[in-house]
């Protein structure tokens, strides 16, 4: 089983790093949006400090939904979905190497540019701990459970329209949770309480996603 992970992690970065598009387009759409904000807003410091955790997390939120539509897209075109259906390993934990692998080419790279673009909006540098941390926690938990609705739609001729109607109500908790354990480092408050909600969702969705997801492409499989 634990080859079966690794061979298929391995399979898909391989892909992956061949069609960059995949991975680069919401990174680029990440820096643009958050790019914005100064020239709209204008050069008020102060300001733009104190919206800073809303439009970063706000930012990353639809950067991993914009690459979510792809996470099962390709192999379901190309029949690699019945395979997996097929084959003896556990299809959850199929699953999760795929879901882990959408995070390695777009949760993770988010996060990492995160402090440049922070900085850029003159984010407090004391918050810049929280916002990784943060970001490491809702990125990992936005996959898992946009995953859910990826696997739902991937069947549909038109699922990426309707795949953000059914995942945003889901990621909203995501999204307070982690604006505000940044907006409380950056003013100097505890921030253990976000921290801790947000890892109960990642551990939550860790629990449940890969089996629904799993669950929800054998009925887009068989439809």
């Amino acid at each position: 089983m634990g080859a079966a992970f690794l061979t298929l992690l391995k399979r898909d970065l391989t892909l992956a790093m061949r069609r960059r598009s995949d991975w680069l387009n919401p990174l680029v759409f990440f820096v643009i949006v958050v790019s914005l904000f100064p020239l709209g807003i204008g050069p008020d410091g102060s300001l733009l400090s104190e919206i800073a955790p809303g439009v970063i997390w706000v930012a990353a939120l639809l950067a991993t939904l914009l690459a979510l539509d792809g996470l099962f897209r390709d192999d379901f075109d190309d029949g690699s979905i019945e395979q997996l259906l097929l084959s003896p390993q556990p299809l959850p934990v199929l699953v999760l190497a795929k879901i882990l692998t959408h995070w390695l080419i777009s949760g993770l790279p988010l996060v990492l540019l995160s402090p440049l673009l922070a900085l850029l909006l003159q984010l407090k540098l004391q918050a810049l701990p929280t916002l990784l941390g943060s970001l490491v926690l809702g990125t990992l938990s936005l996959s898992l459970i946009g995953a859910i609705g990826a696997a739902l739609t991937v069947g549909l001729r038109r699922g990426g329209v309707l795949l953000p109607l059914l995942v945003l109500p889901l990621f909203i908790p995501v999204l307070i949770f982690g604006s505000s354990s940044v907006a409380a480092a950056a003013t100097g408050f505890p921030v253990s309480a976000q921290l801790s909600l947000l890892g109960g969702l990642f551990f939550l969705a860790l629990a449940l996603a890969p089996w629904a997801a799993a669950a929800a492409l054998r009925i887009s499989a068989e439809s």
